[in-house]
């Protein structure tokens, strides 16, 4: 009998359910969306979380939309407790969820129902 063993990258990249519910990662209403003219990727989100003022959150989807307003008013999850990072001199806080097709050619952001309200954190 032949023992196959797992791969190894396959094992490097696991965390613990304790690592993973350090993971703070709430819904979020698109407020509005700025084009970032000396950025080919970014865009300026302001999103409300239902917090004292809506975040700002920079996000690298501008080649996604040909019209970028569509995405003011959607719902959305958000990674919201990165630490803040600097792009193009301005500060995001936090990150949309988005998936890539394997392929390269699909793109979706991840979304919820409008019965869902901001700042309901995902568990």
């Amino acid at each position: 009998m032949r023992v196959i063993k797992n791969n190894p990258m396959e094992q490097d990249n696991k965390i613990s359910i304790d690592d993973f519910k350090k993971i703070e990662i709430k819904i979020g209403k698109i407020l509005s969306v700025e084009i970032i003219p000396e950025s080919e990727k970014l865009l300026k989100l302001s999103v409300d979380f239902a917090e004292k003022e809506p975040r700002q959150i920079l996000s690298g989807i501008k080649g996604y939309f040909e019209d970028p307003q569509v995405l003011v008013g959607k719902l959305c999850p958000f990674v919201t407790n990165l630490a803040p990072r600097m792009m193009m001199g301005l500060e995001s806080n936090g990150m949309i969820m988005a998936v890539n097709d394997k392929d390269g050619k699909g793109f979706s952001l991840l979304g919820v129902d409008d019965s869902i309200s901001s700042g309901s954190r995902i568990s």
